[in-house]
């Protein structure tokens, strides 16, 4: 089976860097896995991508070497199966709550007696090798985002989830949470101490964390503290400033 970069990349105590996908833009994905980074997240929780599209867009960053990643829209067995049959070479689920909510989601991605994850890798297969089935327990990145209040109350038991890899941090909806200004790169004190907890509590379980930032600087300053998978840009914020900068910049006025 095709290795997966981002697990030799931690085994080594390096960080992995990502690009995130929001657009059903295929093409525009393929760009982004060109972009050097160690993997895409496609995101179907809120970006504006359906199932099928992300199989296309999983194909796409599958030009490159780079890792393809997806978020599911939710703790459900059946899109989280479909993503890894598409070809998914990790999964980052959203609003994990408890260590229960938690084995849930990596029985949905791991093969028996692991998991209960259903047999019919067909794109899958094509991308990793025709041992997959035999391997993907081993291969396959399993994070869960902590994000929510009872995420936070509940740390300690989440990351200590058998055949979890880690977690994520939506530091949107942390801060949310904490009843903070939402938004990613906080300076908020009380968002950066709960971000400090979580990486504390995920490395004592010896587990990686990452996060969402906007960022390389930003992304950077994570990496210092400990972040082993950090998003530096999405697609959608590319296409906002890049353009607004070169206008702005013009003297058409």
């Amino acid at each position: 089976m095709r290795p997966n970069k981002l697990k030799q990349l931690w085994a080594e105590g390096k960080a992995a860097t990502n690009v995130w996908a929001s657009l059903n833009a295929p093409v525009a994905t393929e760009a982004l896995a060109h972009s050097g980074a160690d993997a895409v997240v496609v995101d179907l929780q809120h970006g504006m991508i359906g199932e099928s599209d992300a199989i296309h867009m999983l194909q796409a960053i599958s030009t490159t070497d780079t890792v393809p990643f997806a978020r599911c829209p939710w703790n459900e067995p059946g899109i989280i199966m479909k993503l890894l049959d598409g070809g998914a070479y990790g999964i980052i689920c959203p609003m994990i709550n408890t260590a229960e909510e938690a084995a849930r989601f990596v029985s949905y991605c791991k093969y028996p007696p692991d998991g209960q994850r259903s047999s019919g890798p067909v794109r899958a297969t094509m991308y990793a090798g025709a041992d997959y089935v035999a391997n993907a327990n081993a291969e396959i990145v399993t994070l869960a985002m902590i994000e929510t209040k009872a995420g936070l109350d509940n740390l300690d038991a989440i990351c200590a989830t058998p055949g979890l890899d880690g977690v994520f941090i939506g530091p949107s909806d942390l801060a949310l949470a904490l009843g903070r200004k939402p938004g990613p790169d906080s300076e908020d004190p009380v968002t950066l101490e709960a971000i400090d907890r979580i990486l504390a509590a995920a490395k004592a379980a010896g587990k990686v964390t990452g996060i969402f930032c906007a960022s390389s600087e930003y992304a950077q300053r994570m990496i210092d503290k400990g972040m082993a998978f950090v998003t530096v840009t999405n697609d959608v914020s590319l296409l906002m400033k890049v353009p607004a900068q070169m206008i702005a910049a013009l003297k058409v006025r």
